[in-house]
């Protein structure tokens, strides 16, 4: 027997070690603190992770948005072209589905060995101009961060999911700049009739999104004031609260559609069996037509959403945009380009209800155009609580009680069959699937 003592191990995992817990349930406030600091270590980590993912992802930015015009015809089937080879070479790395997938019936794992091929096939996707945001490579990344360091404290059950959860909280906090709703939405995308079940996990959740928050803002200085310049609202009399029932209304039906699009076009895809990579090329080519098009369909509507709420534009074109822009949201994520749809859900939603605006006139605009794009996301994602605190902070929406009736009109009005079907799918169906 070896007198040799083992090798040291890294600090990190050091003080994973001395963090290591059981369960939450009747612990003194020492070892609760010990929690505490804990879950600040893993939003801290995702924090810097998600910073460094967004600096690299301005600059492959701003170097490939110099095309433009007739030569996305090209560019954008060559970046097609790369994110399939990627996935090709490093494997699937899989959509929000399989982790809502993994978090129901897996025992909360998202594991690491799918992060390069989701890093890399993302980074390619979003910068080329893919209607699709970083929010799905974000949360798979950090959730995965999370099963990492409780598989480092030797945790399992409830324990193991609230670290995954709570890294995935921190995720969606980096990019939407909001502690509560992003620890809501990533309880909340599990589906309604799971969210109590996993109510443990929303302490960790917010305090990882707390930590997340901080540290992404200070390296990026995102998050801190509102993303988009609405012109604020004020609500004068109880009709406000009708009219939210209207958009809410309007925006499940554009929702309705949306799901339509989404699932025709993964026929079409499933249908033509190609290879990866000649799939993701055919939907960069469709991508290419609709930006030389309509140009602001081109990205996932961070910043081009400004664009849509300051230009002035006819009813016809906004009609015509947001009809372009869910085409390429469908043609994006069906294709095999990486990302998640939550911001372009928003961007279509503003265009929906602007042009609403324009059409009936003393309508205020900015209500019209909230209310809309919350409608709209939560009938696509089930989310209408996190939506609507999503929204209060991206879009500065105060008062927000109009915009949480316009979510849940989408949430209660949203097709029965989900588009993110895990969020139904019983535990024998998902073992089924499995084996």
């Amino acid at each position: 027997m070896s007198n040799q003592p083992p090798s040291p191990a890294p600090r990190l995992f050091r003080l994973f070690q001395i963090l290591r817990l059981n369960s939450l349930a009747g612990r003194n406030p020492l070892t609760l603190s010990r929690w505490v600091v804990c879950w600040m270590m893993v939003g801290t980590v995702c924090g810097l992770f998600a910073g460094l993912y967004w600096s690299v992802l301005e600059v492959l930015t701003h170097t490939l948005r110099e095309f433009a015009g007739a030569s996305l015809l090209v560019v954008l089937p060559i970046a097609g072209f790369l994110v399939g080879s990627v996935i090709h070479v490093l494997g699937n790395p899989g959509e929000i589905a399989l982790i809502v997938d993994n978090i129901h019936f897996r025992g909360g794992r998202l594991e690491p060995k799918r992060n390069p091929s989701m890093l890399l096939s993302s980074l390619i996707s979003i910068a080329a101009g893919g209607s699709a945001g970083p929010e799905a490579p974000l949360v798979q990344v950090t959730g995965s961060f999370g099963t990492w360091v409780a598989d480092r404290l030797k945790l399992s059950g409830e324990d193991l999911r609230s670290l995954s959860l709570a890294g995935m909280a921190a995720g969606f906090t980096a990019l939407f700049g909001a502690p509560l709703g992003g620890a809501m939405f990533a309880l909340e995308i599990l589906h309604h009739q799971h969210v109590l079940e996993y109510y443990q996990a929303l302490l960790p959740a917010i305090v990882a999104s707390c930590a997340s928050y901080l540290v992404f803002a200070a390296i990026t200085h995102l998050g801190i004031a509102p993303t988009w310049h609405f012109p604020q609202y004020q609500i004068n009399n109880i009709d406000d609260f009708l009219w939210a029932i209207g958009y809410g209304m309007i925006g499940a039906g554009v929702g309705w559609l949306f799901i339509g699009m989404f699932r025709a076009c993964d026929r079409l895809f499933e249908h033509l069996a190609l290879p990866i990579y000649w799939q993701t090329a055919l939907a960069g080519l469709g991508l290419g037509v609709l930006a030389w098009l309509m140009p602001l369909t081109r990205y996932f509507g961070h910043e081009e959403l400004n664009e849509v709420i300051t230009t002035d534009l006819t009813v016809l074109t906004l009609v015509a945009l947001a009809c372009a822009k869910i085409a390429a949201i469908a043609l994006t994520v069906t294709g095999g380009w990486r990302g998640g749809f939550i911001i372009p859900l928003f961007f279509t939603g503003a265009c929906v209800g602007k042009a609403i605006a324009l059409l009936i006139p003393g309508v205020n605009p900015a209500l019209a155009m909230i209310c809309t794009m919350a409608a709209l996301n939560a009938t696509v994602t089930r989310t209408p609580v996190s939506t609507t605190l999503l929204l209060a902070k991206l879009a500065s929406a105060s008062p927000f009680t109009p915009v949480l009736f316009a979510s849940l009109i989408g949430f209660f009005l949203a097709p029965k069959n989900p588009l993110i079907s895990a969020q139904l799918k019983s535990k024998a169906e998902a073992l089924a699937e499995e084996y």
